[in-house]
């Protein structure tokens, strides 16, 4: 199949194939005599894996140092509990750990942001309506 049959087969647009491929996620597609990209349904798995990855938060740079492990996953959806012992790598766990550090420090990051906000919510709506602005009042209100 074409690209563009191929990019909405995995839910993707053919700029996302096009990008994988140059990035190294996907392997170079056969071509035909025009020089037109073909594709197979392996190759759609993989895109829908490779999306998988992306919204679990992993980066584009993450899944490249996968990628020659790609195939061993089945189907086009990542396992939904334990991965099976022949894609267990040290590698994917060293992947998986550093982007769960990155998540980590981001929910604790947004926790201290959510408190913040908290605080100055609750500051803001406890203010009397004619101090809103902040300052003395409006001369020409008063």
């Amino acid at each position: 199949m074409r690209i563009g049959d191929a990019a909405a087969a995995a839910g993707a647009t053919p700029r996302a194939l096009r990008f994988y491929e140059q990035r190294g996620l996907l392997p170079p597609p056969t071509r035909t005599r025009t020089g037109q990209r073909t594709y197979g349904p392996a190759d759609v798995a993989r895109v829908r894996i490779i999306r998988e990855l992306l919204s679990l938060g992993l980066t584009v740079e993450d899944i490249a140092t996968l990628s020659d492990r790609l195939h061993l996953l089945d189907g086009d959806t990542l396992p939904q509990h334990i991965l099976p012992a022949h894609i267990r790598i040290p590698e994917a766990a060293e992947t998986f750990g550093r982007r769960l550090e990155v998540i980590d420090r981001q929910i604790a990051r947004l926790i201290q942001l959510r408190q913040l906000l908290s605080v100055c919510h609750a500051q803001l709506t406890d203010i009397p309506a004619g101090e809103v602005g902040g300052g003395e009042p409006d001369v020409a209100t008063a």
